[in-house]
């Protein structure tokens, strides 16, 4: 109550009355600026066809043609085509200008085209009347037809050459209505507007209810709304608008029209004001209660290691600040949990599947030594009948024979595997002779890089018996180690029957999910060695169309 509700209560009634006090201030000044517009334009507009009088009236040729005693109407006609006809032009230099019209009691003359005769109808004018009063200065009146004067006319007599003098002659120039009209419907003008002549009478109003074109008003006999404000501004200080000014008449109503109309939007500001503020702090409240009960929940949880962050929209305050470092423990000590334990499961089934794959190895050992001394024998008998050939071929396999059988070392460089891969290829070569051809392309600088031992032989061995073995033709086993960046890239390729999409699919899937061994040995016993040295650091593929061969890529992270 003290600190909302009186304070708003106090502030919304001052602000209404300054508003109010403001808003009529700024509204009359509004109106004052309106008002002095209507009237400057309306001078402009007098005075444009002032202008025209003025040079009309002191035009020589027009005198002298309205003035001329004409001896037969031909001469008149010359005259007025060399000189009358085209005094419209005048009247064309401003848009305010409707008409010029001449009269003259020159009976030598033909009356048309804009010249017209002073007949005894005409004197009985207000405006002839006027014109002969007031000879030193044109005159502003209404005129029209019949007991309609509804036209602005500015009207002179044109005597300013003595030498023609011989007739009466006047000009008179009529005001476009729509002009004036245009003029007194000011849209900013937010009232009635007046034009009050030199005795108080109405020449010209906005208000339909006085007929100021059928007769004159006296405006203080009018009748005003109940409290209207006034505002009156002089036309002119000169002799042919003095005394003529301009009145506004403005009523309380409209005036403040615009305050009235917010004085609901005031109430219901005042509303707004008590009810938001009250809705804000039981809102903050909750807020924060909601909020911190939350907070204690999920640190219950942690008791029994229910690591779970606390979702919704996060904030900027202090609150939100706490709850943003308890996701961040939270997912801390998962990530530590993760690290700690979890992997070293994973460690341990790699190992499992390691010892798995050691164990299928020696399941197809023989008695290596017993091995050894018969391949010796043979080689040694070989090279003595001058078999060279077979004695080679003898000395690869027993190469071969002694490194499978050697587990105790994981690590080989590139060129001691590539050493293991020629034995293999060349015991192939001896088998298959011209069906088999292979091409081997290296980088001199992988030479030294280490890798797994016999990680590469047993796609080379793939190649040979599942690529090459079945071919009919001529097949090509095409090895590529290269450096790619931070990366030793292995590539083997065959041209053999290669496998369809459903066969290779399945078989990535059985590597990528971890299956038992099953089959296919040397494919997943190499796959689980990359897992366990490498971890998600290399890259592994497998590309093959049935009838298009087959492609094995393998990365490997550089290890000098």
């Amino acid at each position: 109550m003290f600190s909302v509700f009186l304070p708003i209560i106090l502030t919304n009634i001052t602000f209404y009355l300054v508003t109010t006090n403001n808003v009529k201030e700024q509204k009359m000044k509004d109106i004052s600026i309106a008002l002095q517009q209507i009237r400057n334009d309306f001078l402009e507009s007098v005075y444009d066809a002032v202008s025209v009088s003025s040079m009309v009236y002191a035009d020589h040729s027009i005198n002298e043609v309205l003035d001329k005693t004409y001896s037969s109407p031909i001469e008149y006609v010359r005259s007025y085509d060399a000189t009358l006809r085209g005094f419209n032009k005048y009247g064309a230099m401003f848009s305010s200008v409707a008409s010029i019209l001449f009269y003259t009691d020159n009976d030598s003359i033909l009356y048309s085209g804009g010249v017209f005769p002073i007949t005894k109808e005409m004197k009985q004018n207000e405006w002839y009347k006027k014109v002969n009063e007031n000879k030193n200065y044109p005159v502003i009146t209404r005129t029209g037809t019949g007991d309609i004067r509804d036209t602005f006319s500015v009207i002179r007599e044109l005597d300013y050459y003595r030498v023609y003098n011989n007739t009466n002659k006047y000009m008179k120039i009529d005001l476009k209505q729509e002009t004036i009209h245009h003029i007194f419907q000011n849209v900013r003008f937010e009232g009635e507007v007046y034009l009050l002549n030199n005795q108080g009478e109405v020449e010209y109003t906005t208000n339909s209810d006085v007929l100021w074109k059928e007769r004159l008003y006296d405006f203080h006999t009018l009748d005003l709304p109940e409290g209207a404000s006034l505002l009156e501004v002089e036309v002119d200080s000169n002799e042919y608008f003095k005394g003529w000014t301009v009145v506004g008449v403005v009523s309380e109503t409209e005036l403040l029209q615009g305050v009235y109309n917010s004085r609901r939007f005031i109430l219901y500001l005042g509303f707004l004001n008590f009810i938001v503020p009250t809705i804000v702090i039981v809102l903050i409240s909750r807020s924060l209660h909601t909020r911190i009960y939350k907070i204690l929940q999920h640190m219950r949880k942690m008791k029994n290691q229910r690591f779970e962050t606390i979702m919704g929209e996060k904030y900027n305050d202090e609150i939100g600040e706490l709850t943003s470092e308890f996701n961040r423990m939270s997912n801390k000590i998962k990530e530590l949990i993760q690290d700690v334990y979890v992997t070293n499961i994973q460690k341990k089934d790699l190992e499992l599947q390691r010892k798995q794959a050691q164990l299928s190895a020696l399941q197809s050992q023989i008695n290596p030594h017993f091995l050894f001394n018969a391949l010796e024998t043979i080689r040694m008998r070989s090279i003595i009948k001058k078999e060279t050939e077979t004695a080679k071929i003898i000395q690869n396999m027993a190469k071969m024979l002694r490194r499978s059988f050697t587990w105790g070392k994981d690590w080989v460089t590139v060129q001691d595997e590539l050493t293991i891969i020629l034995s293999f290829l060349e015991i192939q070569k001896y088998r298959f002779e011209d069906k088999l051809n292979y091409v081997i392309d290296i980088d001199d600088e992988v030479r030294s890089v280490i890798i797994p031992n016999m990680i590469l032989l047993p796609f080379v061995e793939n190649a040979s018996i599942h690529g090459i073995e079945p071919r009919k033709g001529k097949g090509v086993i095409q090895i590529t180690l290269k450096r790619v960046e931070d990366n030793l890239e292995f590539i083997i390729r065959d041209n053999g029957p290669g496998f369809d999409q459903e066969k290779l699919t399945h078989i990535l899937t059985s590597l990528r999910t971890q299956e038992a061994m099953g089959d296919r040995v040397g494919i997943k016993n190499v796959y689980y060695r990359l897992k366990l040295y490498y971890a998600d650091q290399f890259y592994f593929d497998i590309k093959s169309d049935d009838g298009n061969g087959t492609t094995v890529i393998i990365r490997l992270p550089i290890k000098e």
